[in-house]
């Protein structure tokens, strides 16, 4: 907090005034917080290990997201006892998390109910980077970007960087 003494022109008179620092812009804030896809899978580790690098590099906060659904048969959710695909989704953020080296207190997990490609463009509206891995599907698909991947580098709110 800066506090300073402000004269005026009528009465030459000082009054004291109190500044403080203006809260950060939406853009200001989007400049601390990375936001990486993940999933479990190999890509999704690489994609991972890319963003910690990155959020090291810019002092950025990182955001690890997953997303969840229900399986589904002909449309109707299909209930399994004992599985909660939300429980069993934040078990594989918690286990990737586990793998960083930054401080805790600049990992954020996050674990929303939707297609995967929604939930990241809806966290990518306060990012200053989206990072997703793609996956390869034999040795002549292997260069192919997957559609999760597609749909992020089209929807974003930021840049996105597509991990191979």
């Amino acid at each position: 907090m800066v506090e300073q003494l402000i004269a005026t022109g009528v009465d030459d008179t000082a009054h004291d005034v109190t500044q403080t620092e203006p809260e950060p812009t939406a853009t200001e804030a989007r400049r601390n917080l990375v936001v990486v896809g993940v999933d479990g899978s190999a890509c999704s580790a690489k994609a991972l290990a890319w963003a910690e690098e990155y959020a090291k590099t810019v002092g950025a906060d990182l955001a690890l997201v997953i997303a969840w659904h229900w399986p589904t048969a002909y449309g109707e959710p299909i209930p399994f006892e004992d599985f909660t695909p939300e429980a069993d989704a934040a078990e594989v953020l918690r286990k990737a998390a586990a793998t960083l080296t930054l401080p805790s207190e600049r990992v954020r997990l996050v674990v929303r109910q939707g297609a995967a490609g929604d939930v990241l463009v809806k966290a990518s509206e306060s990012a200053r980077l989206l990072v997703v891995g793609c996956r390869g599907h034999g040795s002549l698909l292997k260069r192919v970007i997957g559609s999760t991947s597609i749909y992020c580098a089209h929807h974003a709110h930021c840049p996105v960087v597509i991990v191979r």
